[in-house]
């Protein structure tokens, strides 16, 4: 039976190959027809959904992520993802391990980061629930999740709704690390995991090359590249 997904990747103009990468490997491992679209904030802005004043946050999809579940507008489920994760499975497998009755679904970390500089020497953040917004699987269909319009979202303070203060916590369900592996955070895992969150740096910075799984990412990043050129070449 196919079942109803739609995905939306955070994109940052400084980190567009990021993007194409996540979303080519989620499109190469997907076993159904699968709607993948970037959040980008200028069109967000352009369409009157986000209209927060700019900010110094570390991405441009800090606060839009939060608009996953209003733009995706229908009951099913809708995941957010950041666009430095890597999928190595089939996403589609997620909704086996999901239950209809919460309203959210993250890996829900409890660790203290192991570097304070991250990416183009960026200073680390630290606060709680640190990472569990950057994959999210939202049910469209409960009343909480409805609660997520633009107005609440623009209006709110980011601890708000990055520590999920929307729904109470008996609403959020755990999914296994293997849906938000932190590389650099924990020990390399005897499987590779479905989502590899290069949450420091990935290979895409100059200075982030040697990183766990940063391979598969550069493999997957040919692929992409030569699939785009091929894609050209035939126009």
């Amino acid at each position: 039976m196919t079942k109803k997904l739609k995905v939306f990747v955070g994109w940052d103009s400084r980190e567009d190959i990021a993007w194409q990468v996540c979303r080519h490997s989620m499109l190469r491992h997907a076993s159904q027809d699968l709607e993948i679209y970037p959040l980008k904030q200028p069109t967000l802005r352009e369409l009157g959904l986000y209209t927060r004043p700019k900010d110094k946050a570390s991405t441009e999809f800090s606060i839009t992520r939060f608009l996953t579940p209003y733009i995706g507008a229908h009951d099913g489920w809708s995941i957010f993802v950041d666009c430095d994760f890597l999928i190595t499975d089939d996403i589609f497998k997620i909704l086996d391990e999901v239950d209809e009755d919460k309203a959210l679904y993250c890996v829900q970390h409890d660790y203290t980061p192991a570097n304070m500089v991250k990416m183009d020497g960026k200073e680390q953040t630290v606060y709680p629930r640190k990472n569990w917004s950057s994959f999210m699987m939202f049910n469209g269909a409960h009343p909480d999740v409805k609660k997520l319009t633009p107005e609440l979202v623009n209006g709110s303070e980011p601890a708000f709704l990055h520590r999920f203060s929307w729904t109470d916590d008996s609403q959020l369900g755990a999914l296994d690390l293997k849906w938000n592996f932190l590389e650099g955070e924990y020990p390399q895992p005897d499987k590779t995991p479905v989502c590899i969150h290069y949450t420091n740096g990935g290979p895409w910075f100059e200075n982030w090359q040697d990183v766990m799984f940063g391979d598969l990412w550069t493999a997957e990043r040919d692929m992409y590249l030569a699939s785009d050129a091929a894609a050209h070449a035939a126009e």
